[in-house]
Parts: structure tokens; sequence; C-alpha cells
């Protein structure tokens, strides 16, 4: 009796030590590395912008989603949101500081508030043409610029292309440079561009971007100024009467990530991220492009009045302003300032 007790003990005792052993190598079998060599769940790149999804800004960045999903095999999942539904883009580009925000793709104008250098691409009729720009960025001097905004817990990977901004209004045509006198424009909260329309003779009113539609709605400004997809998706339209090609600058979007998201992704991870926004940024051009072609046709026919600035009239405002960039050149930086006239002038040859 002893003994067969003895023996069903045994066999109990390794009944249970297998089981242990089978438990284990179940939980490990369960822990394995993704496609992308990253193990644990997914990581979630949360990104935003402040213009609406109709936007080639917002068909860019999904683009970029499924680059980047497809190529990590889903251990990296975006989530997009357009319309400033994460808050506009100096707030987006803070909670990217916070790390409690992944990606947001503003322009360079409220970037200038975190790396004042970037305030080069505010001045006045600084690129002749989109591919002058294109060069110009996506060259050394362009590259140089992204790499300072390590210093602010981000990491630029890429330009995107918001375009050349023109003037729209609900006061009269604007042919040259008398015809902005006193004219109230909302622009960017940006000091250079503020100068620059004084120095043009305008009135010139910084709001949010997002408060703009109802102050032309009431009267509170004249005007504004922006790209022709952005004036056309906005339905600015509906409340100017007047746009005129000023082509005054260039604005480039810069694709922005979180320091602290981006140190914690694998070397293959960053690569895949980089080489996602630059893929994503120059189907967002050509879309742009494309896009401004058209919405300028589609203002006229919304019964826009569109005017077009000749090269003599448009000197008379590159003199104007002439002044307020040589007092903003220290401010920004004589040598960045040097660095892209010198870029531009290259680019030309």
């Amino acid at each position: 009796m002893k003994k067969l007790f003895g023996l069903l003990s045994m066999v109990l005792l390794i009944t249970v030590l297998a089981a242990c052993g089978n438990s284990g190598a179940e939980s490990s079998s369960g822990e394995g590395e993704s496609a992308s060599g990253d193990s644990g769940e997914a990581k979630t790149i949360k990104a935003g912008i402040g213009l609406n999804s109709d936007h080639p800004q917002y068909k860019g960045l999904l683009k970029f989603k499924e680059i980047v999903e497809e190529k990590t095999d889903g251990a990296i999942k975006v989530d997009t949101y357009h319309s400033g539904q994460l808050g506009d883009d100096r707030s987006m580009t803070e909670a990217l500081q916070l790390g409690t925000q992944e990606v947001v793709i503003p322009s360079t104008a409220p970037l200038a508030n975190f790396v004042p250098e970037f305030s080069v691409f505010d001045i006045p009729f600084l690129f002749p043409n989109e591919q002058v720009a294109d060069e110009v960025l996506d060259g050394e001097v362009g590259q140089e610029l992204l790499g300072k905004l390590e210093e602010q817990n981000l990491v630029g990977l890429s330009y995107w292309e918001n375009g050349f901004r023109d003037l729209t209004n609900s006061e009269r045509a604007v042919a040259s440079i008398d015809d902005f006198d006193g004219l109230k424009i909302r622009t960017m909260e940006n000091d250079l561009h503020l100068d620059a329309f004084k120095a043009l003779g305008a009135n010139p009113t910084p709001m949010a971007f997002t408060e703009l539609f109802t102050a032309m709605q009431q009267g509170t400004v004249d005007g504004q100024e922006n790209p022709y997809a952005t004036i056309y998706l906005q339905k600015f339209y509906e409340v100017q009467d007047h746009v005129s090609n000023t082509h005054h600058i260039y604005s480039p979007f810069v694709f922005l990530m979180s320091k602290s998201f981006y140190d914690g992704l694998t070397e293959d991870q960053q690569k895949i991220v980089k080489d996602a926004a630059v893929e994503a940024g120059k189907h967002e051009r050509k879309l742009n492009r494309e896009a401004n072609e058209k919405y300028l046709k589609q203002l006229q026919e919304e019964g826009m009045e569109y005017t077009e600035i000749s090269d003599e009239a448009r000197q008379e405002m590159v003199d104007a302003v002439a002044p307020v960039i040589e007092d903003y050149k220290s401010k920004i930086g004589e040598e960045t300032v040097d660095k892209v006239y010198q870029a531009i002038e290259d680019a030309q040859k």
C-alpha cells in the first residue's frame, strides 16, 4: 500500500513539474518580436494638423500613416487628427515637447518661436519659385536648420509645402503697393510678418487661424494671406471679394516628431518614420501644387476677382520691405540668412 502511495505521489509530482514547464514555454512564445524587430504592444503616433481633411497636407499625412503602418507590420500605429482637433500649431508643438503628442506639421512662422533661425523663411519675396525652394529646403542649409530643433526636444524629419501665400480682402483689388494702404490684414503671430505688412502700408492684425473666418465675416479684419488651397478649402470666398497673386512669402511646413518618442524607437523604426516623412512630403508637395492651380480657378468661379501682380509692382513691394529684412538679419542670425541666400543663388544657376 505504501509503495502504491509513493508511486502515485511521484507521478503527481512529475505531472505538476511538466505543467509548470509548459506554462513557461507558452508565455515565452507569446512575447515574440514583431516583423519590425520591436517587442511588446504597438506604439501609437498621434499626428495632428490645423487644416481640414480635404487639404493636401492631410492627404500627405494619410500617406505617412500608410507607409509607416505597412513598413513596421503594424508595430507603429498612426492616428490622424485634422481641423485643429488637438489644438493650434503652437500648442501642438508644445505637446510634442511634453511628450503628450507625437507628430505635428506646422508652418515655419510659428516654429520660429522655438528656433529663431526659422524666421529666415518669413523673409518676404525670398524664393522665386517652388523648384528653388525644394532644392534649398532639401539641401544642406535646410537640413542644418532641422537639426537645431533637437535642442527644443523636437525632431524635424522633412519639409512639406504650405506654398506661396497670396492676399485676399473684401475692400478692393490689390494690384500695387498703394492698394495695401490701411487694409486690416490678419497675419500669423510673427513679428517679421507684422513689420513687413506695415512697411507695405497695411494694418496687420495677428490672430489664431481658427478665429479668422468669423473675423472676416464680422469685418474685424478686411482680409488675410494664405495659399489658394487654404483660401478655397476654408471657404474664405464666402466673405472675401478679391484675391491677388502677391506671392509675398513661400511658406514650408515642417514635419515634427517628439524627440522623446523618436528616441524610444529602434534604429530601424527611426529610419522608417524618417523615410516615410520624406516620401509623404514629396507626395504632399505634388498634390499641393496641383490643388493650388485648380483652386485659383475655382475661387474665380465662386465670384472672387483675381488680380495679377506685375513684375514692376512686385519689385516696388520688394523695395519697401528691404529695410525690414535688414533689421531682422541679426535677430534671425546673419550667418543663416547669408547661407540661405547663397543656396538660393546656387539653385538658380
